[in-house]
């Protein structure tokens, strides 16, 4: 959670220098905090796209679910 407070802190990151390729610091570095989003996430998921979600399959049928219906 440190990662994507630190995005929001705009004063951190608040200047012109050092330019990359001609784009001020400010554009660049919001770029890289997207790029290391990406990463994060795609980290997570392929740690965890094996692993069961429950201990124990869902076993509701379509008639136990509930459909909004008022009494």
């Amino acid at each position: 959670m440190i990662i994507p407070m630190l995005v929001l802190i705009t004063s951190l990151f608040n200047s012109d220098g050092p330019r990359l390729f001609g784009m001020p610091f400010f554009y660049w570095f919001q770029f890289v905090f997207v790029a290391v989003g990406v990463l994060c996430t795609w980290i997570v998921y392929v740690m965890t796209k094996d692993k069961p979600t429950t201990e124990r399959p869902d076993r509701l049928s379509v008639d136990e679910l509930d459909e909004g219906d008022v009494k």
